[in-house]
């Protein structure tokens, strides 16, 4: 493991970015004695990873022939919903 500040990275960052690609080297940049960030090889997702995103089967919503889920309510969906939506008069 290499530590080092940034002014230092700055100017050998190409030697640091070497030394983890050949050396698989893990880099460890420090602001005034803080670790900040680390440098370290890049691996690739593995595509179970990726897999897990996927909505489970069960989850699948069918709509109905026809109906498109982005399009505008009628007047009376919307005055029905909107009814819904205002608070109840307390007397």
């Amino acid at each position: 493991m290499i530590t080092v500040n940034i002014n230092e990275a700055r100017t050998r960052l190409s030697a640091l970015v070497k030394a983890v690609e050949e050396d698989n080297e893990t880099v460890i940049l420090q602001r005034r004695g803080t670790p900040v960030a680390e440098l370290h090889r890049f691996q690739p997702r593995r595509q179970a990873e990726v897999d897990r995103l996927k909505t489970h089967p069960q989850l699948n919503v069918a709509f109905a022939p026809g109906y498109l889920p982005t399009e505008p309510l009628r007047p009376d969906e919307l005055a029905d919903w909107m009814g819904k939506l205002k608070p109840a008069r307390s007397r």
